[in-house]
């Protein structure tokens, strides 16, 4: 429904999110924990209960919105799968690019991850805090094109040194630049496909399911995650048969091209869904409100540590005062406060639980296939793998509506980390399996099936967060999350830096399951924090002597 830009609209706004939230709670028959923003942009934490307010309900009745256009949504749903598309196709090709400019070792693919990991984790806090104050136009337009010219670029480059194939002996200077061009631009391309990311998965789908149905958000989340998935189905297996029945030649040109032609249908496509759908311009209305228009933004954030500054001024040395300057500095940058925007959500747990598995070798990631294909497996087989892996995700993300009607968002979660744990024992044993095709087999059985507990468990832990940060914190919120979890995928590569042999990629698999297991106790510990248990120990009691009485 959109609103007017009265004053008194914007004094009930919060009310009506209060009551929207109560309700969705109501909905899922539990008690939860929910945030309120108040006029200062803090958090006021507040107890939903499980009664249901007749007046509450048909106020949330009164504020359900027409839904948007089907074509529209469509149109989402295509701009989203183009840009993941091409996102995709780099993250899977990359690997087997740099292991064929250095067949003999991991260095190369190792030192691009490392480079892409740092990136995010260093600028992702600071994407995310941007895109909470600029509007939704400037954000399409950046990271569209961002994104798909320095992938462009990136495939361009990899074009040259594959058709100067001997650079590396004749002209070493030059073979390293190009090698620096491709993993800067890569990166570029990555940093820029999370500000992409966070504004769909985090923001568009939030507001345009705003006065709808619980199930709504459920169901445009599922979606999304499964064109995402899909994208890592297919993207791998064409660019397999590119690189396994044409040249490695072909599929740099075909994803160069890609990236070049699709950016302007992209940009049509997502122009239309925020021209179309008038909560996305409302809600574009209101950021540009808040957007500070002299650079006041900067001088207010400083006032917190101002008091301490006029203190050192008098009290304290010149260099003193220079000191807390820079620290007030530090302390109030766009990174920092984006951090203490996330330490202080009530999801955090969950969110640092995710960030860890990211912290692994055990998926069909650049170290992962790097080993596969050292060890004889052709390229087109690691893209079927990696497209079953990815069937299996779709599947997650058709099971996870369903599971989540039944058992609710948080029980979800907790359910499906166990089930990734579970599936990657056949990760674990197949290092004591000394048939080469059978260890590489479950290696590669164990991470696919382990994919069904993984996107459950991302489906569950993004779907508490849309539920629980406020609005004015979700930019800042995705960001973060997404810079802690390329903080952990840095690590992984970092590893794959120290621990460069192959022959010890067994090393890196122990300690990513155990690192997983971390992860999965982690997100315990909140489930016991909300629901003060794990499992109704009753139930199974009654469970055990039904079976007892049966057998």
């Amino acid at each position: 429904m959109e609103r007017s830009g009265s004053d008194q609209d914007r004094a009930i706004q919060p009310s009506n999110t209060i009551a929207s939230t109560i309700a969705q709670s109501s909905a899922s028959g539990g008690t939860e924990s929910g945030v309120e923003t108040g006029g200062d942009g803090g958090i006021r934490k507040f107890d939903l209960v499980d009664q249901q307010d007749p007046e509450r309900e048909m106020v949330g009745s009164q504020e359900r919105v027409a839904p948007p256009p089907r074509l529209l949504i469509r149109y989402l749903y295509i701009g989203h799968f183009l840009a993941r598309w091409g996102a995709r196709m780099w993250e899977f090709s990359v690997a087997l690019y740099f292991i064929s400019l250095w067949p003999s070792s991991f260095l190369f693919a190792a030192i691009y991850g490392t480079v892409e990991s740092a990136s995010t984790a260093l600028f992702g806090a600071v994407v995310g805090k941007w895109m909470d104050t600029s509007t939704y136009t400037k954000v399409l337009r950046i990271w569209l094109l961002t994104q798909n010219f320095s992938f462009f670029i990136a495939g361009g480059t990899v074009l040259e040194l594959l058709f100067h194939s001997n650079l590396k002996s004749t002209n070493f200077v030059a073979f390293i630049s190009l090698v620096i061009l491709i993993c800067f631009s890569g990166a570029i391309g990555v940093l820029s496909a999370l500000a992409g990311s966070i504004m769909i998965e985090r923001e568009w789908v939030v507001v345009i399911s705003e006065g709808h149905p619980p199930e709504t958000l459920t169901q445009m989340n599922s979606v999304v995650r499964r064109i995402d998935l899909i994208c890592k189905l297919f993207a791998p297996v064409v660019s397999g048969f590119f690189i396994s029945f044409a040249s490695l030649k072909a599929s740099a040109v075909a994803f160069a091209l890609w990236n070049f032609a699709s950016v302007w249908l992209q940009y049509w496509l997502m122009s239309s869904v925020y021209s179309g759908i008038p909560a996305l311009r409302e809600n574009n209305r209101r950021r540009r409100q808040k957007i500070p228009l002299d650079g006041t933004e900067g001088r207010v954030a400083t006032l917190e540590g101002g008091a301490l500054h006029d203190e050192a001024s008098v009290h304290g040395t010149e260099e003193n005062s220079l000191m807390r300057r820079k620290m007030n500095l530090v302390m109030n940058s766009a990174f920092m406060v984006s951090w203490r925007t996330y330490l202080r959500q009530e999801v955090v747990l969950p969110g640092i639980a995710l960030a860890l598995l990211y912290f692994t070798v055990l998926s069909f990631g650049t170290l992962m296939m790097a080993d596969l294909k050292w060890e004889g497996i052709p390229a087109y087989i690691i893209g079927i793998g990696r497209g079953i892996s990815a069937t299996i995700g779709i599947a997650a993300t058709l099971i996870y509506p369903f599971l989540h009607s039944r058992i609710s968002t948080l029980r979800t979660g907790l359910w499906s980390i166990w089930c990734q744990w579970t599936f990657l024992i056949m990760c674990i044993a197949s290092i004591w399996v000394q048939n080469k095709h059978l260890s590489v087999s479950m290696l590669m059985g164990g991470v696919a099936t382990s994919r069904l507990g993984l996107w459950m468990f991302d489906l569950s832990v993004t779907q508490l967060m849309q539920d629980n940060v406020p609005e004015c914190d979700r930019g800042a919120v995705g960001g973060v999350q997404n810079s802690l979890q390329s903080a952990l995928d840095l690590m992984s590569s970092v590893m794959g830096i120290i621990i460069s042999d192959p022959r010890d990629f067994w090393k890196l698999s122990l300690l990513s399951f155990l690192v997983v297991t971390s992860a999965a106790i982690l997100y315990c510990v909140h489930v016991y924090r909300v629901r003060k248990h794990l499992v109704h120990l009753e139930k199974l009691l009654i469970m055990v002597k039904w079976s007892s009485k049966s057998s």
